[in-house]
């Protein structure tokens, strides 16, 4: 696996790893919400974000992160790819060019929070809603030492 900067041709395939881990890991979504999510992923966070994908040997993207300054803004898989050490090299190329990171969890995915308290960091504050108002509790982590 390597991690090279996001083009432009990458778009749709990572919006298709976006739904499919969502569907696989979002399990507390509706499909309702997931289509909400949808077109601001689509036109804003594919669009806005610093993106680095993961890829597979044979240049295949198998996941990606989305950065903001040194928050983490994003970080899905394809979800045939979870638990094969792709989300960890996500985050420590994010480490090496940001230094300490933090991220917004969803209360609601003990799995990715584990996952990032494996990484490093630790649970700082707690917001009853989303970024988009929506009723989906996050939880705000930061690294307080490279994990």
């Amino acid at each position: 696996m390597q991690i090279r900067q996001a083009v432009s041709d990458d778009h749709d395939v990572l919006l298709d790893i976006w739904l499919r881990s969502v569907r696989a890991t979002h399990t507390f979504l509706s499909e309702d919400d997931i289509q909400f999510f949808l077109p601001l992923v689509r036109d804003q966070a594919l669009v806005e974000l610093e993106l680095w994908v993961l890829v597979a040997e044979d240049d295949a993207a198998i996941g990606f992160m989305g950065l903001a300054g040194n928050q983490l803004e994003a970080l899905f898989l394809a979800p045939e790819q979870r638990r094969r050490g792709g989300g960890r090299l996500l985050v420590q190329h994010a480490q090496q060019r940001k230094g300490l990171l933090s991220v917004d969890v969803n209360e609601q995915n003990p799995m990715a929070k584990r996952f990032y308290e494996s990484c490093g960091f630790v649970v700082v504050g707690r917001s009853e809603c989303d970024g988009s108002g929506k009723p989906f509790p996050l939880l705000q982590m930061r690294q307080l030492v490279a994990g």
